[in-house]
């Protein structure tokens, strides 16, 4: 008799163990997800800077080193594409001022402000922006949630085991948590 509840506790145990085991796993696979999503809409805004910034040539040929620095922060953005959520965010944020700069450019053209490509790509460009501030958050959720998961008791044990391991949020470092300054 003694046996058999022995035998029902460890089989209770590795059922446990178990799903506990299937619970990372499909939290793993949401975060990897969501970062997959930013990846998306972070692409869709590398599509829309070069026309932009097109755009902006025609009408503000002197003003290059704003031009400059945009590009730059896209490429240098495109550059650390492999690596972690840390350095990412941190090339998205230089790259989001770069955009404030380019942005603020255009209130000095009235003819550019006034420009239908402009105007469309800079309509593209904020919803690109809006979809990637979702994106972030819904990553930011889902690591949360997984992060949790991997330090609560008793998954923390199971989550040693299987090699499961915190994850970074992808957030704002320093300086680029305020507003952006435009300076000519």
């Amino acid at each position: 008799m003694i046996g058999w509840i022995v035998l029902g506790v460890l089989v209770l145990l590795v059922l446990l163990a178990m799903s506990a085991y299937n619970r990372l796993v499909e939290l793993r696979n949401r975060y990897k997800n969501a970062f997959s999503q930013i990846d998306v809409q972070l692409k869709r805004r590398y599509d829309l800077i070069p026309n932009l910034v097109e755009t902006v040539k025609g009408y503000a040929a002197h003003e290059r080193g704003t031009l400059d620095a945009v590009v730059q922060a896209r490429n240098t953005a495109i550059t650390v594409a492999q690596q972690g959520p840390a350095a990412r965010a941190q090339a998205e944020n230089a790259l989001t001022q770069t955009l404030g700069r380019l942005f603020a450019l255009a209130e000095a053209y009235p003819n550019l402000k006034a420009n239908q490509n402009f105007l469309g790509l800079q309509t593209e460009l904020a919803n690109t922006e809006d979809k990637i501030a979702y994106a972030r958050q819904f990553y930011n959720s889902a690591v949360q949630t997984y992060n949790t998961s991997t330090q609560s008791i008793p998954t923390n044990i199971v989550a040693g085991f299987g090699g499961f391991r915190a994850r970074d949020l992808f957030q704002a470092y320093g300086d680029e948590r305020g507003p952006v300054q435009v300076r000519f």
